[in-house]
Order: structure tokens, then sequence, then C-alpha cells
């Protein structure tokens, strides 16, 4: 089985709530699946995670940064991509703690144009009382 790293962003607003987005997916393998997630993705060819967490925010939310600091969090399971293929997901998480909340997504590929609905600020007792499906599940644990 395949291992598919990814670089995820807890990005935090002033406020303190944290950034998700609302994925949707409806022509692909996991048509009929919808949950929220954090921004990031996958660590290209040559790239470490930090540097992947950097240019994920920057295409996902427009955020420039140079550094996101340290990883305060890693997991590792099984999943399925919108393709079909099954693989090893090995996350690191970096916390990004924001002044303001203007997220741009003019970065976004056809793809995430495509599978992501919306983005939402979430309070922790918001995410703590939540029916939806939020990943990773302890997103508040990670935060804290």
């Amino acid at each position: 089985m395949r291992i598919r790293c990814s670089a995820r962003l807890l990005v935090i607003n002033a406020s303190g709530k944290i950034l998700l987005f609302r994925f949707a997916h409806k022509n692909d393998a996991l048509a009929g699946h919808s949950y929220w997630a954090t921004p990031g993705g996958g660590v290209d060819k040559g790239e470490t995670f930090e540097q992947a967490a950097i240019r994920e925010l920057r295409e996902e939310t427009g955020i420039q940064r140079e550094d996101v600091g340290q990883c305060v969090a890693q997991r590792m399971f099984e999943m399925t991509l919108p393709s079909g293929e099954i693989v090893l997901a090995k996350e690191h998480f970096y916390i990004v703690r924001l002044d303001k909340d203007d997220v741009n997504t003019s970065g976004w590929s056809d793809n995430e144009k495509s599978v992501i609905e919306c983005h939402h600020w979430w309070g922790i007792d918001e995410l703590n009382e939540t029916q939806e499906r939020v990943y990773p599940e302890n997103i508040v644990m990670m935060c804290s």
C-alpha cells in the first residue's frame, strides 16, 4: 500500500475559531460523502512536510507565511482517495494563528473548486456539539 504524506493546517483566528473547509464529493469514488476538514494537502516530491504546509496554506487560503513552526500532531490511517485508490495517509499538523479572517480561494485547483463547497470558522463549543463529520476527529485537542 502506498504511503501518502500530507501537511494539514490548523488555522486559528484572533477569536480562537478554527478554519475548516466543507468537502462534498459528487463525481468521484467518494460520491455522496461530505465532511469538514482542515486546509492542507499532499507533500510533493522533494518537499518537506513544512514546505508543503507553507505551500498549501498559500494555495488554499491565500495566506503567505515563511514558517509554520513545529509539527503539533501526527496521525496515520488508511483512507480512500477520490480516485478510489486506498492509501496509508501520514499527516503532519501545524498551527497557524491569524489576526484576521480573510480567506482567498483564487489559488484553488479545479479539483478543489469542484469538491470544496465553502469554508467556516468554527468555535470550540460548536465543534464539540456538531453532528457533522469533522476531520481530524480530535481537532479540539490538537488546537489546545
